[in-house]
Formats: structure tokens, sequence, C-alpha cells
């Protein structure tokens, strides 16, 4: 990645990369704060309006009038002069939302009115027609009314020319709104990251291979593609690399080409885990190398030229589960949000629920649809997809505590 002056971006990594296991919590912040550093691309697209949402906004959105473009009543009810009441007064007609300005309100008038109507001039209240008495071409108001009310003035919202969208906002609903509001069919946004997926390991064979017993399908590039997509970046899934250094680093070069890389498998201590020999040969600093979770210990994290750099355990599991924790943070910020969220809830066990203190575990579990009450998948560790299918979040059992009962609380991960 280079900077929006086109120079090459060198961090600067401490003289000692941080090798022993961190909790998860110091690992995310390191993810964030170096991420925060890093240039990100400020090279921009136009896409039609119904393609924007979810997008990082490249250019600010003004007003191209005022909003509301003249006065318009809050309420159905009677536009007045607060002057005439309380009193009877002669309804000239009335006017509803979509009709053009009426003609200004004389002494004695009403002039009854629609929600989003144009107030007439003179007028200066509106009055609900809750409280008022009409009987025929006469209405009439008891009380006082005060000058302005249920009346939302020219420009109140917006005046012309003002910041409705400031740049580099992260596109939702409300700002589809705002922009077709505005006028605009076409949105000018930031190109999304593109992250390369590279998955590793000789026993890994293609979708459409029918596999042999010791093999199995690339479930984690499809996987890991559709957390990229759906958290702002654009993914390019690499061939599977084997455990052979020389295919591998070929493999790992030309992720590096890319804004961000996610290596999955191949992370561990082993003869043949060879991810991070090679990406250190290449260049790759890492901020660090395990973290005390399960799934998911072997969790790297590095920079290449001010690229992030993930090396995620290759159990589907555990792929997720750090997916989730780390590199979708480092995500987000590079597609724009400066404040990525990890969704966690709290909920109440339904059942009594133990493990091994020591480890930080990311579990599988199932929250009832109001959101209160939990209970726990039983799974055969992290390469289990059916429990994966099965739970809706990942309950996170901490690691000084080994034992909750019913009705004990704990947080919950929302699987993404």
């Amino acid at each position: 990645m280079t900077s929006g002056t086109g120079k090459r971006y060198n961090p600067i990594v401490p003289e000692n990369a941080r090798s022993q296991a961190l909790d998860w919590e110091e690992a995310r912040r390191i993810v964030i704060e170096t991420v925060r550093t890093l240039p990100r691309s400020s090279e921009e697209e136009t896409v039609p309006l119904a393609e924007a949402h979810g997008r990082v906004l490249a250019q600010l959105i003004p007003a191209d009038r005022d909003y509301p473009a003249l006065r318009r009543s809050l309420r159905d009810g009677f536009a007045v002069r607060a002057s005439d009441v309380p009193g009877t007064l002669r309804v000239r007609g009335e006017v509803r939302a979509g009709e053009g300005e009426s003609a200004p309100l004389q002494g004695g008038e009403a002039l009854e009115i629609m929600t989003g109507a144009p107030v007439p001039e003179s007028a200066d209240a509106v009055v609900m027609v809750e409280h008022v008495h009409r009987e025929g071409d006469s209405v009439h108001v008891e009380g006082a009314v005060e000058a302005g009310q249920f009346i939302n003035r020219q420009g109140a919202e917006a005046p012309s020319g003002s910041t409705l969208i400031s740049a580099g906002t992260i596109i939702d609903a409300s700002h589809i709104a705002t922009l077709a509001m505005t006028g605009h069919t076409q949105v000018p946004v930031v190109r999304r990251p593109r992250v390369a997926i590279l998955a590793t390991g000789d026993e890994i064979v293609d979708l459409d291979t029918k596999p042999d017993p010791h093999q199995i399908r690339n479930s984690n590039s499809y996987m890991l593609a559709t957390l990229v997509r759906t958290t702002g970046g654009e993914p390019t899934v690499l061939p599977v690399a084997g455990d052979h250094k020389e295919a591998l680093t070929r493999l790992l070069q030309k992720g590096l080409e890319m804004d961000m890389l996610l290596v999955s498998g191949g992370v561990s201590a082993g003869k043949y885990d060879l991810v991070k020999p090679c990406l250190r040969e290449l260049g790759v600093q890492f901020h660090f190398e395990r973290v005390r979770v399960q799934p998911g210990q072997p969790t790297a994290f590095g920079t290449f030229e001010g690229k992030p750099v993930f090396g995620l355990p290759g159990n589907p599991g555990s792929s997720l589960v750090t997916y989730q924790l780390f590199a979708r943070a480092a995500l987000q910020l590079l597609a724009g949000d400066n404040e990525p969220l990890l969704p966690l809830l709290s909920a109440r066990f339904e059942a009594p629920f133990r493990h091994k203190p020591g480890l930080t575990r990311f579990l599988p579990a199932k929250l009832s649809a109001d959101g209160q009450s939990l209970r726990h998948i039983p799974w055969q560790g992290s390469s289990d997809i059916p429990a994966l299918a099965k739970a809706n979040v990942f309950l996170v059992a901490d690691h000084d505590r080994g034992s909750w009962e019913v009705g004990d609380s704990i947080r919950v991960m929302l699987k993404p």
C-alpha cells in the first residue's frame, strides 16, 4: 500500500517482535493502534446509489437547497394567526402535502392543513385537530397558542449549502435517504481495500474434488472471503498453497501485493508450519505471534510496507473466531471505520457450564430469540463446522473463571 503521496510506507516496529502469548484484549489493541497508523487508499470510484450502503463516502454532500424548502406543518390541524385565538375562526379551505403555497391568511381565518403541507404566509401557528371544535365552516379554538408551534420553518433542518454528510462517513440507511433527498443517483466512494486470502495445507482440495479420507475441501477461503466482503473489503482468493516453501513463498508474495493478507493454516510450531518463517523472509515484521485464546492460540499479526498481515490458524472455528477478534478490526479501519467495535452482549446460562481456566475460550452457543438465555453447543473442537453452523453466538469463557451456574451472566460475541 502507498500513502496519498505515492511513497512507500515503512513502519516503525518494536525491536523485539512480541513472541509471548498475549491476552486477546491486548492483542486486539495492538492491531487497532498499529493499523490506525497505516496509510489508507485515497482512490475514489463512483457507484450507483443502490450499491452505496456500507461504502465510505469520498466527498462531502452539501444541501442543494433549504430543508425544508418552505415552512411546513408538523401536525394535522389548522393553520392560524396566534393573535386571533382563543376564538372562533372561519375555515377558508384546506391544503395537503404536495400542494403549492396558499394565499396569505387573513384576520379571523383558519386553514385546514395536513402534516407536511406548506403553511400560508401570515399564519404563525398550527393547532392540532384534536384541540379544536369544528362546526361547518367555523372552527373554535379555546386556548391560546404559541407563535411557531407545530411549524417546521424553512431551512430548520439544513440550510442550503450546509454539510449533510461529511467525507469519510460509512454510508448507512439514513445516509442513503439523504443522498436520495439531494438527488444523488451516483455516489463518490473510496475504493474498497483489496484483501488476499490464502489457505495452506497439503490436505486441502478444491470444492469440486471428491476428497479422500485424509483430505478436506477448502472451506476456509470461502468463509473468509464472505467475512471480508461483509466487512467492506474486496476479497481475492489465491490458489491453495501446499506445505512446500517455494510454492508457499510465491503465493505469499502475490498476496502481499494486496492491501491486506489473510493466511489460514501453517502458523503453529510444527515441522511443516512454514507460514511465519516464509513471511519473515519476505520482510513481514510481526507484532505478536500467539494469543491466549482457544481456539486460535497461534494467531499472528504483522505488517509489510504499510499492509496488515494475519496468520490465522487453519481450523475453521479458529479462523472464524480470530478473524472476528482481530482481522475484522484491521479491515474496518482500512475501509474507513475509525472506531471498530466488537459486538459483545451479555446473556444468562440456562444450564451449568464448566471449562478449564487458563485460556479465554470462544465456544459455539445458542442465544435465545429474546436475547436473554444461553446454552453451550457441544463440539469436537475448532474443526467442527456442523457445531459452528448450529450456533448464533460464541460464549466468552474468561481465563480466570472455571464455572457458571444456571442464571449466571456471561459475555457473548455475535457470530459474523
